[in-house]
């Protein structure tokens, strides 16, 4: 988790800490990538707290990691998982220049229950960073911007998210958020129990049935998602390599609906 390690939102359901932010770490980029290059990672997910009070959302320091970690780790997979950066669909596609292997933001939640648990977002707006992704995936880079660092051309990535249930959501609103991340373009989604991490946190308003699960993994994979991790312990970053692998392993590429 990069760009310090306080944010600057409040969500219901999150533990990171609110409050007074630090100014960020011009050497965290490469600190990261040695980090990695000492673990010899092959999967590296790079993820933030919210910084909503820099005019970037951070997201110069967030493709500098990306681009420091790939240099130190050519063989390994990147898979960035950022905020909506307030909507900036410019800070998203600073990221996306980066390279990463996956792009991942979470919609974390049901339209319904947004000003609960992600008061500061807005679910139509992270819908929008999902699309963007998509659509920018095969589009080349500006080729003016040599000079800059930034690759020549995006390569095909792939897009994904993630949301979790039990905070009061019924079936039918989660059928509606999987309709609208398959038709953003969204090629992979995690879904998985919300657990509450401490007693300042939303509680949870139920336990959902394995069955359940796998009934929502199904009706992703009938919409035409690559892949769709489903599960009570299942996490956005879970297992990550293991997904990946699996969604490009698989042929079938669907219209979205």
């Amino acid at each position: 988790m990069i760009l310090g390690e306080r944010g600057t939102r409040g969500c219901g359901f999150c533990c990171v800490p609110r409050g007074k932010v630090r100014p960020l770490d011009p050497a965290e980029p490469a600190n990261t990538a040695r980090m990695a290059a000492a673990m010899k990672l092959r999967y590296v997910v790079i993820t933030s707290v919210n910084r909503d009070d820099l005019p970037d959302g951070g997201s110069h320091h967030f493709a500098q990691t990306v681009r420091e970690v790939r240099q130190a780790l050519p063989e390994a997979r990147v898979e960035v998982l950022t905020p909506d950066f307030c909507g900036d669909l410019e800070a998203v596609a600073r990221v996306l220049d980066a390279g990463p292997h996956v792009f991942n933001h979470n919609m974390e939640t049901v339209p319904r229950l947004y000003r609960r648990v992600r008061p500061q977002a807005d679910y139509e707006q992270s819908l929008r960073v999902l699309k963007l992704a998509r659509g920018a995936g095969f589009q080349p880079a500006d080729p003016l911007s040599s000079g800059s660092g930034r690759p020549q051309g995006r390569p095909a990535f792939l897009t994904k998210s993630g949301f979790m249930i039990g905070l009061g959501e019924t079936e039918n609103e989660v059928h509606t958020l999987l309709h609208d991340l398959r038709a953003a373009g969204t090629d992979v989604v995690t879904i998985g129990q919300y657990l509450q991490p401490t007693r300042r946190n939303l509680p949870v308003a139920a336990y959902i049935e394995p069955g359940q699960f796998e009934a929502y993994r199904e009706y992703g994979l009938a919409l035409g998602f690559k892949m769709v991790f489903s599960g009570p312990l299942v996490r956005s970053s879970y297992m990550a390599d293991a997904v990946n692998d699996e969604a490009r392993a698989n042929p079938v590429i669907n219209a979205p609906c």
